[in-house]
C-alpha cells in the first residue's frame, strides 16, 4: 500500500514546491511595483491636471514612472536575494522542485532573468554591475561586463577585464535524459578580453591576460593559459610564429 501511495506523495510534494516557487516570485515582483505606485500617487496628489501645462508635462511624468519601475524591478528582487543569501553552488543536482539546490536555482533564475533582459536592452551604466553583484557575481575593478551572464552566482570576473557584446557565459547545463542540472564555477582572470559572440561553458577557467577571439567557444572545464590568445570552435590556442 505504501508503494502505491509513494508516487502520489511525490507528485503532491512537487506540486507544492512548484506553487511555493510561483508564490515567491509573485510576492517579490509585486513588491517591486510599490515605488512606482507611490510615485504615481504623489503625482496625482500634487497635480490636479486642470491646466493645459499639466498635460504638457504628462509624458515626462510617465517616463519618470517607467524609469522608477525599471529600477525597482532590478534592485528589489536582487536586494531580497542578497539579504536572504539565496545562492546555488557548484555541483550536480536532481532537476526537480524537491531538490533544495535546484529549487534555489529556479528561484534565482526566475527573479534574475527579467532584470537581465532589461539590462541587455537598456544602457544602465553602473547599475548593471551592481545588479550582477546583488545576485552573487564577483566583479573586479574596471571590468566591463557586456553580453549575457547566465549564472551570476557562480561567475567571477577579474580586474580590467572586458566582455564584448553578444558573448555568453553559462554556469549550468541541463541533462534532460538523466533529469539533472550541472552547475559549475566560471572564473575569468585579470586583464582578459572576451570577444563579441564568444561562448564560455560551465567550469571554464580563463587565466590572466587571455584574449578570446570573437565567436570562439570555450568548452566545459577548459583552462585557458595565461597570456594566450584562443580562437575557433572549440577554442584553441593561437600559436605565434617568431
Amino acid at each position: 500500500m505504501a508503494d502505491n501511495d509513494s508516487p502520489l506523495k511525490k507528485s503532491s510534494k512537487s506540486f507544492g514546491r512548484s506553487f511555493l516557487l510561483s508564490l515567491y516570485v509573485f510576492l517579490i515582483f509585486s513588491l517591486s511595483f510599490y515605488p512606482v505606485i507611490i510615485a504615481a500617487w504623489a503625482i496625482f496628489y500634487f497635480i490636479q491636471f486642470n491646466e493645459i501645462w499639466h498635460f504638457l508635462i504628462l509624458p515626462f511624468l510617465v517616463y519618470i514612472c517607467i524609469s522608477i519601475l525599471i529600477i525597482s524591478l532590478l534592485l528589489i528582487p536582487g536586494a531580497i536575494i542578497r539579504i536572504f543569501r539565496v545562492r546555488y553552488n557548484h555541483g550536480v543536482y536532481e532537476y526537480s522542485y524537491k531538490n533544495k539546490m535546484a529549487f534555489k536555482w529556479m528561484l534565482v533564475c526566475s527573479l534574475y532573468t527579467t532584470g537581465r533582459k532589461i539590462i541587455e536592452m537598456l544602457p544602465l551604466g553602473f547599475i548593471k554591475n551592481y545588479y550582477y553583484r546583488l545576485f552573487g557575481m564577483k566583479i573586479g575593478k574596471n571590468a566591463l561586463v557586456g553580453g549575457v551572464i547566465k549564472d551570476p552566482c557562480v561567475t567571477k570576473f577579474g580586474n580590467n577585464t572586458t566582455m564584448g557584446e553578444y558573448a555568453i557565459i553559462y554556469g549550468h547545463i541541463h541533462n534532460y535524459s538523466e533529469g539533472t542540472i550541472t552547475i559549475k564555477n566560471v572564473e575569468i582572470g585579470n586583464n582578459c578580453i572576451i570577444g563579441a559572440g564568444a561562448i564560455i561553458m560551465p567550469g571554464a577557467k580563463v587565466e590572466d591576460g587571455v584574449t578570446i577571439a570573437a565567436g570562439a567557444v570555450v568548452t566545459q572545464n577548459q583552462v585557458l593559459k595565461k597570456g594566450s590568445t584562443y580562437v575557433g570552435i572549440p577554442a584553441k590556442e593561437l600559436k605565434r610564429k617568431d
